[in-house]
């Protein structure tokens, strides 16, 4: 193959992402038979423009403003089947649940209905509600509020309300990012639910693939001290964010595939 220019090598790279949401730096260095380090400077100038969205190892489809919970919920299919297979483990049959909305999250209530039962599942999410009620056993109890179309969730001093109402075995919950101050909600107002939600359960385990590390959004609604484990498809790889989860003892479950590799 002639050797492609610049702006050719990157047209190529945007044209990729248009056919799939996500790919890998090596991947694309070897079909465009240039070096890693090539790639890297083509990434970070593609997302400088807002045309893609830097990922460990890649990058990803930029999301639009207005994307929603369906469209996030294709991006990272197999990787967050992983996370959620890992965090079901910790849930046991019985188990009163916090569920809170969210792309990961969903992937986890899938999880949780075809593997356990006679859990009771407390959610934010219509999305979610409607994955776990396929299980007969499991009862679901939704949280009132202001409704948000575009996460298909609620939110708002109603479901803050309710909420400390509640006590639960554990909260399950995603995030917009992950950086050494905490984790992020890229919307203020669901971000502040997502911290009356924390509060709720004798464990908080976040569910986040590797597109959240070092990450920030709007709203941090809570901190590293408050977390019991992040179950994530790749390790940490930010100095300072490993240096904060360790400071507050984190556990972190880094999920596998299905041949016990890492994603």
């Amino acid at each position: 193959m002639a050797r492609l220019s610049k702006t050719e090598r990157q047209q190529k790279i945007i044209a990729e992402l248009q056919a799939t949401p996500t790919i890998r730096a090596l991947d694309l260095a070897r079909s465009l038979q240039v070096s890693t380090e090539t790639i890297r400077r083509d990434l970070e100038e593609l997302e400088s423009k807002g045309l893609i969205n830097r990922t460990y190892g890649g990058a990803s489809r930029p999301l639009s403003p207005d994307g929603d919970i369906g469209q996030r919920e294709q991006m990272f299919v197999r990787e967050r089947e992983n996370i959620a297979r890992e965090a079901t483990r910790f849930v046991n049959h019985g188990d009163v649940i916090i569920i809170a909305g969210g792309s990961t999250a969903l992937h986890v209530a899938r999880r949780l209905a075809a593997e356990k039962h006679d859990l009771l599942v407390v959610t934010d999410s219509f999305a979610v509600a409607e994955v776990i009620a396929t299980n007969s056993t499991i009862r679901v109890q939704m949280c009132p509020g202001t409704y948000n179309p575009r996460e298909r969730c609620v939110y708002g001093a109603d479901t803050i309300n309710f909420l400390e109402r509640v006590y639960a075995n554990q909260v399950i919950i995603g995030t917009s990012g992950l950086n050494k101050g905490g984790i992020c909600s890229a919307d203020y107002d669901i971000g502040s639910t997502y911290s009356a939600v924390i509060r709720r359960g004798s464990e908080v385990t976040v569910v986040a693939d590797h597109s959240k590390i070092a990450q920030t959004a709007v709203h941090t609604f809570a901190s590293w001290s408050e977390i019991t484990r992040l179950v994530t498809d790749q390790p940490p790889y930010d100095e300072e964010l490993i240096g904060a989860i360790k400071l507050a003892r984190v556990e972190v479950v880094v999920a596998q595939d299905a041949w016990g590799n890492n994603n």
